[in-house]
């Protein structure tokens, strides 16, 4: 069982965004037991369209598309899949309710192509949008499967993961389930070491690291009869690899460090306090943007001039004349400052050396000093986060983000 992955949009062909749907489908499809042997990609047209999708199911047994399902004039997927599999196009009543409603809702008219979104083949297996209005589909015919999925991401996955996949596993005589284990302070090629004979020893399930923005993660994935025996299959190799890894094993399918973070604190009852200054706020971003933040964050100070982190996190003068604000004293003061000023359990503060400029030999561009501040105990540390780049001021930022986030939940385990 084969399948091929077919993106349409001109703006992807421009390269006014990137194709990141063929990648997240690849490894969906890999994950379940379908082989990827061609990708493509191709416009708004619909004779180039057509051609595409004939050349698609001539060497695929299953073609899945992405895009084109909107209802502006240059939306024609399915219009050509519906033609070229001889059915006509009917409305999803589901799908027609929903925009109804959202319109109503909003209380301003509704254009009638917007309708045009909720049609689908006649007797197609159908996938409804939960996160927007156009249903994506399944057309079943003469041995060949075509599945016709939204181009938005936010759409797109949670389609796939909750309707589609499952749709799939009827092809492959199993299902294939996965969990992820999120790693954060090693890189890929010392986990990859680590892990390299159980990797290479491991055939049902399989277990294999991915790097991604930051972190890494490794994915251990089985295929059984059920999901219940496939995770069985699993846990013990997950259990086995949290030992071999450590402490730097955040969690298994949290998601993001900020959200392992806030359950974390959530779960110990503990509150975080944040002074930022190369990081501009992005500390705080990263916490606040996980529903139940409030819960666990007390306030974000971004303090960027030496001024302001006199005034507001009590960093004595003398520190900043004698150490510079990027300094172990001033990390330290500032931890405690914020602490201080909200009253939470944990203070974390971030000052660094962001660049392009800035930076000297003894503190160059990449300099980042860390402080927290609990009541059970006081700690600085220095990263160096400049790989040497010409332009990387937003890398840095995103490590030291990252990173402050991992500081806060080791203090979590420690309290």
């Amino acid at each position: 069982m084969n399948a091929e992955v077919l993106c349409i949009g001109t703006e992807i062909l421009l390269g006014d965004i990137v194709n990141t749907n063929g990648a997240y489908l690849a490894r969906q499809l890999a994950t379940l037991g379908i082989d990827v042997y061609h990708q493509s990609v191709v416009g708004d047209n619909s004779q180039r369209l057509l051609d595409s999708l004939k050349l698609a199911l001539s060497r695929a047994d299953i073609v899945i598309t992405t895009g084109g399902l909107g209802p502006t004039y240059d939306d024609v997927t399915k219009k050509a899949v519906a033609d070229y599999f001889g059915l006509h196009l009917e409305p999803h009543e589901p799908s027609v309710r929903k925009i109804e409603a959202f319109y109503q809702r909003r209380g301003v008219p509704m254009t009638p192509n917007n309708l045009l979104q909720a049609q689908v083949p006649a007797g197609a297996t159908v996938f409804f949008n939960e996160a927007g209005f156009a249903p994506g589909f399944a057309v079943e015919q003469g041995g060949k499967t075509v599945i016709m999925l939204p181009g938005p991401p936010n759409e797109l996955y949670p389609m796939f993961e909750k309707q589609v996949a499952p749709f799939l596993e009827k092809y492959t005589g199993a299902t294939i389930r996965s969990r992820t284990i999120h790693v954060f302070g090693m890189g890929e090629s010392l986990v990859e070491n680590t892990l390299r004979d159980l990797m290479t020893s491991s055939v049902n399930p399989t277990v294999a690291p991915y790097a991604k923005s930051g972190e890494v993660q490794v994915r251990v994935s089985a295929k059984a009869e059920s999901a219940d025996a496939a995770f069985a299959l699993i846990d013990p190799t997950v259990e086995r690899i949290r030992n071999m890894l450590g402490d730097v094993v955040y969690g298994v399918d949290v998601g993001s460090l900020q959200a392992a973070v806030v359950a974390l604190l959530r779960e110990k009852k503990l509150t975080v306090a944040v002074a930022e200054s190369c990081t501009g706020g992005k500390v705080a971003a990263a916490i606040t943007d996980i529903p139940g933040a409030s819960d666990v964050f007390g306030c974000g100070v971004c303090a960027y001039s030496n001024d302001i982190k006199q005034k507001l996190l009590n960093v004595s003068a003398k520190t900043l004349a004698d150490h510079g604000a990027v300094s172990a004293e001033t990390a330290r003061e500032m931890a405690a400052g914020v602490r201080a000023l909200s009253g939470a359990d944990i203070g974390i503060s971030i000052t660094g050396i962001a660049g392009p400029g800035g930076g000297s030999a003894e503190k160059p561009v990449g300099l980042v000093w860390f402080g927290v501040n609990c009541a059970a105990f006081q700690e600085t540390s220095k990263q160096l986060f400049s790989r040497g780049h010409k332009d990387e001021r937003g890398m840095i930022r995103n490590l030291a983000t990252l990173y402050a986030l991992d500081l806060i939940r080791r203090a979590s385990l420690r309290l």
